[in-house]
């Protein structure tokens, strides 16, 4: 699925990144500071975004998203680092990024409340974390048609979830939602927050 699910990302997210996405990721990015750890870096969408940075290291598992990602890594304005990794074990040391940025990421990864106990870890104190999610929506009955989907399109999107509560997730694990701004009538959000 890794490989199939890489080729056709990019051509399959392109009317929604055009419509909304792409300036979510350009607002959001601009508070990249310092540098920048990105998890689940996918084809590197983001990497055209990132302009006050120093320096962004890029963590992807998927070894087909790298070798898409590696081209666009090389127009990227700063210098970029493409690694293998996963989020829930990330190999750095404690408290080395200034900016975490975690885009359309949380939905898939196996263990969220890991993966943002291992953000916060590598984060300096005075870091933030950047993140754009779709999530369980706040409407109860698009809600139950988001769980009633979940299962058929987590096989289908290489893992995806359509209800998890990110908000939660990232509170639970001790950062402080600095900026949160709701998007598609709460189907998708944009997070700034810090280690409370």
């Amino acid at each position: 699925m890794g490989k199939v699910f890489a080729r056709y990302y990019d051509a399959f997210m392109k009317p929604v990144e055009d419509k909304f996405i792409t300036s979510w990721r350009k607002e959001l990015l601009t508070h990249a500071r310092g540098k920048v750890l990105e998890i689940g870096a996918g084809t590197g969408i983001n990497f055209r975004h990132y302009q006050h940075c120093d320096k962004v290291i890029a963590l992807e598992p998927n070894t087909y998203m790298i070798e898409k990602a590696e081209e666009k890594g090389k127009q990227a304005s700063v210098p970029i680092t493409i690694i293998e990794g996963r989020a829930e074990k990330l190999p750095f040391a404690n408290e080395q990024f200034d900016t975490v940025v975690v885009t359309l990421v949380l939905c898939s990864v196996d263990n969220p409340t890991q993966a943002v106990a291992e953000m916060k870890r590598v984060l300096k104190p005075s870091g933030r974390i950047l993140i754009i999610e779709h999530v369980k929506m706040q409407q109860p009955l698009f809600a139950i048609l988001q769980n009633m989907i979940t299962p058929l399109w987590k096989r289908l999107c290489d893992g995806c979830h359509l209800n998890r509560n990110t908000e939660q997730t990232v509170k639970d694990a001790g950062f402080e939602i600095i900026s949160m701004i709701s998007h598609l009538s709460s189907f998708a959000v944009t997070i700034i927050a810090k280690k409370s």
